[in-house]
């Protein structure tokens, strides 16, 4: 099993809290052991970064606010100065805010509505529920909060993003981490959402797996601990072909670098032999080409079939040009291709201009944002669950993977719920990064991984080459080949999980 936890929308979280009240669990207990669950990971954060027993509670009137103040109270008895900066009095609070008020107040914590912002901050403002925009006092200290540079560990959400589709109306916190309650919400991971959640931490806080277990997904994410089960076996007396024969279409005049990559990043990521078929007039351009690749220029596509015979995967694409003549040559080549196929660039823009073409059986397409627009024939729009039910409609309608490369990825195939990998850095927007993906999903596929196992592998891979990459030379001087120096990294953390 290659997923982890279930992904919900905010009401949902709400329905199945709901049912769990009418059962007779206790919402004052689920907020003491949130609150608890929060103290943990805040002290934990602190202990990692060395820094001051000192934490800033900024406190809402609902529960959210609740919560932090159990978490103040439990800091308290653990030798932290703790102080809440609060938006409403304690008595316009939530019933359950007003017990809690006492309760840190009894356990010697301070407060005021204008204090001082120290050390952590530990976001209490807003919950899931959030609709609107946040304005006057709950805007004026989302600001101070953001302007202070210090850390901010958000309760369940960031303050002022909506749950349930990643909106933010004004602001919205920018967390540090988001100590989410129960079961992530799909707010997270759209719209803005990703800019303002930092890193995710799950916090229990008693919902029973019963409950867990009724609540209806939106999509699920790929855990990475997990997924490197799905690794190829490795026999001890393969030859390079029961490795993975990889056939790449790729590369044109000007553009060689793309097939490069490309081609490489499969050698690396496990295929034995990769043969690249590149575009006419290329003699000069392919004396740089990586010694390992085997290279042949398109004569004609018997050629190209006689191979294809032999191989166990193809890659078609990258750098390989948009021209008529290229047009001509990818209609008969996908109609004909009973190969596990992957589908990029140049690929992705002709397909999007000829919907009919007939693609191979198990395919992967990895379009980014504005190409997956293109090949959907839709509209950009902000509506992102539209968005994801036509990606789904897609690949329902024409038997494929769809992989749409993002911050974060979203993995869409047949009768199954979206995938959601969450590995990556920001410095991996840079040009050749897809190529490179293109590479390590064809080598997968060569090694026998079925596509939907293939495009999950190959995504996480992918995304820790990048952390990697951006660790030891920042998200600024990323550039794409750091990503297929970093492979081996990536291997070896899906072997030692």
């Amino acid at each position: 099993m290659i997923c982890g936890e279930k992904i919900v929308t905010a009401e949902e979280m709400v329905r199945v809290e709901k049912l769990a009240y009418e059962a007779g669990f206790s919402e004052e207990a689920f907020m003491e052991n949130a609150g608890r669950g929060i103290a943990e990971k805040t002290l934990d954060f602190i202990e990692t970064k060395l820094l001051e027993k000192r934490v800033t509670l900024l406190v809402g009137k609902g529960n959210n606010g609740g919560d932090a103040l159990v978490a103040g109270k439990h800091l308290l008895t653990k030798g932290f100065s703790v102080t809440a900066v609060h938006t409403h009095p304690p008595e316009e609070c939530s019933p359950l805010a007003q017990k809690q008020w006492a309760a840190f107040k009894n356990a010697g914590g301070t407060h005021s509505m204008d204090g001082e912002l120290q050390c952590v901050l530990l976001d209490g403002l807003t919950g899931t529920g959030f609709h609107g925009k946040a304005e006057g006092p709950l805007a004026s200290l989302i600001e101070r909060a953001n302007r202070s540079e210090l850390p901010i560990l958000a309760i369940d959400i960031p303050s002022g993003l909506k749950g349930s589709t990643g909106e933010v109306g004004s602001v919205a916190i920018q967390a540090t981490q988001t100590l989410y309650l129960g079961l992530p919400k799909i707010g997270f991971f759209i719209g803005k959402g990703w800019n303002h959640v930092g890193e995710l931490i799950s916090v229990n806080f008693g919902l029973n797996e019963k409950y867990v277990g009724e609540a209806n997904a939106t999509a699920l994410l790929l855990d990475s601990k997990k997924i490197g089960c799905a690794l190829p076996p490795i026999q001890r007396n393969r030859h390079k072909y029961q490795a993975g024969y990889v056939v790449a279409v790729a590369g044109s005049c000007g553009f060689s670098g793309a097939a490069f990559l490309a081609c490489l990043a499969a050698l690396r990521s496990g295929a034995g032999i990769v043969r690249l078929f590149h575009g006419w007039g290329m003699e000069g351009e392919m004396g740089s080409a990586p010694l390992e690749i085997v290279k042949e220029e398109i004569s004609d596509l018997g050629r190209v079939f006689e191979e294809c015979k032999r191989a166990s995967a193809t890659l078609i694409g990258p750098g390989i040009g948009r021209t008529r003549e290229t047009e001509k040559l990818l209609k008969p080549l996908l109609a004909n291709l009973s190969l596990p196929t992957v589908l990029d660039a140049d690929a992705l823009f002709l397909l999007a201009k000829n919907p009919s073409w007939k693609l191979p059986t198990h395919t992967i397409l990895t379009p980014h944002r504005k190409e997956a627009e293109r090949l959907l024939h839709v509209s950009p729009s902000n509506d992102e669950h539209l968005f994801h039910t036509q990606c789904q409609e897609y690949v329902e309608k024409n038997k494929v993977t769809l992989l749409l490369k993002g911050g974060p990825s979203f993995i869409f195939h047949p009768q199954t719920l979206p995938l959601v990998c969450t590995r990556g850095d920001p410095g991996m927007a840079t040009a050749g990064t897809g190529d490179v993906l293109t590479g390590i999903l064809a080598a997968l596929l060569a090694q026998g991984l079925d596509p939907q196992h293939a495009a999950a592998l190959g995504v996480t891979l992918h995304g820790i080459a990048g952390e990697v990459a951006a660790f030891q030379k920042t998200s600024y001087s990323l550039i794409a080949s750091d990503l297929i120096d970093y492979l081996p990294e990536a291997f070896w953390e899906m072997l030692n999980d």
